[in-house]
């Protein structure tokens, strides 16, 4: 309706604005051929008008819109016009903008010296007019494109600057996007030193921000926290991140996003073993990135037959009919030579990725093969020294407890005798019954040790009144309460050395918590259900950060971990400082 009004009152001087905003609208319902023709129009009134400023956007619309439509070419042309126009017009407000854009595009058609070179233009000018979103988008543009090419230095340091400016310019959506790059970076390479660093900052900004950002930020940001967890290795709450970001990314319809989760999802599982889940991600990553490319050249043939056709119809006007059936054998010919280069380009490259697959396919069976073989010299090698262990300690325990408890408590019967047959002074006689309760105190240390490094009741009765036992005792010193359970243990029967194991790692958690976590009250639960043993143990101690669990030096947890891993069982803690620790541990009986 306006335009009608415009053009019924011969209004020249609106039409203009009119067609940008009859643009947008076009835009935004994604009609985009539609607005290239309002587009194309206002170039015409803007030559005719002879206003600078209107033709260099007249340009810069037209290439957003060949942009969307992915007729790069042709928004390269624009652009490059546009670009053109503001150097010579002196239009340096936006003119670090400019070249970030041509970067930009010139990165959609692969070419990215091209990209680089604009980007760093881009970076020059933004930083002599202080331009801080043209500088901003220009690093970024730069970063990518240098990494595109495999530079693993440039990128990092673009991202850095550009976060530097972002930070100086409170843009928050620029730090935060400028910190997902440089923790893309870091993780691709393998540099973990900054990572921490750069995800706490990240996730901070992210909290405070994240109303502002878009979907694909978003979603980015939880891939960037899965490989955080990923470095600590912990790739069961790097799923979690994932499972949260893939949502994002589905509700976004975000395919770089999607790729980018699968293959996050594929680390994941090889971090966790499993070979079969990460397969089936990686594949998932291959066929969508496949999927992109089937488009891009089928879009490209599309263009091409646009091409051919209007270059046919200007044939046949321009030329006689002689010049035309020429034009067209010779045309016929390219085609059909255009045709099999493809298809042969096709199977050769069909050829080589079937060939590469088979060969990533062998490596991977075997690495299994060599995976699995270190993993059962280990277990074999775990399962000696722990037998070497037990067995010392039954053989030391019964030495104790048959030698030296038996020639100490041989000594306690003479010098009782002694006393029935010597007469001794007062004095005398107090001196002799406290030797006689000192040496009675070692005897009963003497069984306490010998019973801790063997507990007989454990061989006897079973390991459920070995730990109440146990427990017991410790509860009876005073120094820790603890309240033990047990569910289904009654017809509780395995090897005995699972059982020892078992005892051992619960005895060893208990000591950590004496020493170490100042606490007063302890949960120990144990319960046998569908041939799986479930362990529990609780204290309200001091807790510790858990995160940095594997960098305990000391032997403790080390024998833990080793008991878990030759059980075959799973362990996982929680604790924070001033909280407690809860350790659950799963033993599969079967």
């Amino acid at each position: 309706m306006c335009k009608s009004l415009i053009n019924k009152l011969n209004d020249t001087v609106h039409i203009y604005s009119c067609n940008i905003a009859i643009m947008e609208i076009y835009g935004v319902k994604g009609r985009y051929d539609s607005a290239i023709i309002f587009g194309k129009e206002n170039l015409l009134i803007a030559n005719k008008n002879k206003k600078t400023s209107q033709i260099i956007r007249a340009y810069v619309n037209l290439s957003f819109a060949y942009t969307e439509l992915g007729k790069y070419k042709e928004a390269v042309e624009n652009g490059l016009m546009a670009l053109k126009l503001s150097e010579e017009y002196g239009d340096t407000l936006r003119i670090a903008l400019r070249y970030a854009n041509i970067s930009r595009l010139y990165m959609d058609i692969k070419q990215f010296d091209k990209a680089i070179y604009y980007g760093e233009k881009g970076i020059a000018s933004g930083e002599k007019y202080n331009d801080i979103k043209g500088l901003i988008m220009s690093l970024n543009n730069t970063g990518v494109a240098y990494a595109e090419l495999g530079n693993k230095i440039k990128p990092l340091e673009c991202y850095k600057k550009q976060y530097k400016i972002a930070i100086q310019s409170k843009k928050a959506d620029f730090v935060i996007q400028s910190l997902i790059n440089i923790l893309h970076e870091n993780f691709k390479y393998g540099y973990y030193d900054e990572y921490d660093k750069y995800f706490l900052l990240l996730k901070e900004n992210f909290n405070k921000n994240n109303q502002l950002l878009s979907k694909a930020a978003i979603a980015n940001f939880y891939v960037c926290e899965a490989n955080y967890y990923l470095v600590g290795n912990n790739p069961t709450k790097a799923l979690v991140s994932l499972n949260t970001g893939m949502v994002v990314a589905e509700q976004d319809s975000n395919i770089d996003g999607k790729v980018l989760m699968y293959q996050t999802y594929a680390k994941c599982f090889y971090s966790l073993k499993n070979v079969r889940e990460a397969e089936y991600y990686s594949n998932m990553a291959d066929s969508i990135q496949h999927a992109i490319f089937s488009e891009e050249l089928t879009q490209y043939s599309l263009n091409l037959e646009t091409k051919y056709e209007t270059q046919k119809k200007e044939n046949e006007i321009l030329k006689q009919e002689q010049q035309i059936k020429k034009r067209n054998t010779w045309l016929t010919i390219l085609a059909i030579i255009l045709t099999a280069s493809l298809l042969l380009f096709y199977f050769f490259s069909k050829y080589q990725k079937n060939k590469n697959l088979l060969l990533e396919n062998e490596k991977k069976n075997q690495q299994q093969k060599i995976i699995a073989l270190e993993k059962e010299k280990q277990l074999q090698a775990t399962e000696s020294i722990l037998k070497g262990q037990e067995d010392e300690r039954s053989r030391i325990a019964k030495d104790l407890h048959d030698g030296l408890g038996g020639l100490l408590s041989g000594v306690k019967y003479s010098l009782n005798n002694m006393k029935e047959n010597v007469i001794l002074s007062s004095e005398n006689a107090t001196s002799f019954e406290r030797t006689v309760d000192m040496l009675d105190s070692g005897i009963q240390e003497l069984r306490r040790v010998a019973h801790n490094m063997m507990p007989e009741n454990l061989i006897k009765f079973g390991l459920d009144t070995a730990l109440k036992d146990y427990c017991t005792s410790i509860s009876n010193t005073g120094k820790l309460n603890i309240n033990y359970s047990s569910f289904g243990m009654n017809n509780f029967n395995t090897e005995t050395n699972v059982s020892i194991t078992v005892y051992r790692v619960i005895q060893e958690l208990i000591n950590n918590t004496m020493k170490h976590a100042e606490a007063t009250q302890s949960i120990v639960q144990i319960a046998n259900e569908n041939n799986v043993l479930h362990i529990t143990v609780e204290d309200n101690g001091k807790g510790f950060d858990a995160e940095n669990i594997t960098n305990f030096k000391g032997a403790g947890w080390t024998n833990i971990q080793n008991r878990i891993t030759y059980l075959k069982g799973k362990i996982n803690v929680d604790s924070n400082e001033k909280n407690g620790t809860s350790v659950i541990i799963e033993i599969p009986l079967v």
